[in-house]
């Protein structure tokens, strides 16, 4: 069994339910309560409250990458919930700063922490580097390979120790990956920064003898032109998946060409949508 609910996403069609430029998915599974990233802002509690849903019972909080919009919500989360480890990659720290075609932005995109909550979220904290298993069926893959799939529509730079920026690899970005007993296995990726075909590369790898059944993913094609998404499609198309979720930094454009794509494959979700499996 699985179920998902999107608590934190760029649109809703529920009145009682905010939305925001952010993503966090409430996962639960036979053995565990997972959040899968924390939003913006404490929208994803707000909603999560509206919803039924109480994250106290959150068993392991999985952060993607330290981006602002998928981390702001920890502090609040640990407010809420005692006992989540919150798992991040171990080079998910620093000034981050967004550039489209060439221009740095000007307002930094990393994690946005105030120092006290810092030393409260640092007592939760886990490292991943590698993949990381919570459970044989549930993994956090840490680092994702290189495998050459897609070229990001924007890239990202970190402020160096001397003040001066070097790109931003984001070898801090990492995914979830769900077996859901002989059905196969559902991945949860929030930006694909490295690509959704390298993402879906390495959930393979990481789960040789299943298939993937769902792509729960953003894949920061908002900037992207026609011929990009549909690169990026023939690439999931390669994977078989019997559903696509394209949600957050895929941006409108690409989900419309998606869904004329996959046809009823792909489920536009929005924030307060749930999930059965």
């Amino acid at each position: 069994m699985i179920n998902f609910t999107f608590l934190s996403e760029n649109k809703t069609e529920n009145s009682r339910i905010k939305a925001e430029f952010g993503l966090s998915i409430y996962i639960e599974t036979d053995c565990m309560k997972i959040l899968f990233d924390a939003g913006a802002s404490d929208i994803f509690y707000d909603n999560a409250e509206r919803l039924g849903i109480d994250l106290k019972d959150v068993d392991a909080c999985v952060i993607s990458h330290g981006h602002y919009d998928h981390s702001n919500g920890v502090p609040k989360f640990c407010e809420v919930n005692s006992k989540s480890g919150i798992y991040m990659h171990e080079n998910a720290f620093g000034k981050t700063y967004g550039a489209v075609n060439g221009k740095i932005n000007s307002n930094p995109c990393g994690l946005e922490w105030t120092d006290v909550e810092m030393d409260m979220i640092s007592k939760r904290l886990h490292f991943t580097g590698g993949p990381l298993w919570l459970d044989e069926d549930i993994v956090i893959s840490g680092t994702i390979p290189d495998f050459g799939n897609h070229d990001s529509t924007e890239e990202f730079f970190r402020v160096k120790d001397d003040g001066t920026l070097e790109k931003d690899d984001m070898s801090h970005e990492q995914f979830l990956a769900i077996r859901n007993g002989e059905e196969g296995v559902y991945v949860f990726s929030a930006c694909s920064h490295k690509g959704i075909g390298s993402v879906l590369e390495y959930a393979f790898e990481l789960f040789p003898n299943d298939s993937i059944v769902a792509v729960i993913a953003g894949m920061h094609l908002f900037k992207a032109d026609l011929d990009e998404i549909h690169y990026v499609a023939d690439k999931i198309k390669s994977y078989n998946p019997r559903l696509i979720f394209p949600v957050h930094c895929t941006g409108m454009e690409a989900i419309f060409e998606f869904k004329k794509e996959f046809g009823e494959k792909c489920i536009i979700a929005a924030a307060g949508d749930s999930f059965r499996f």
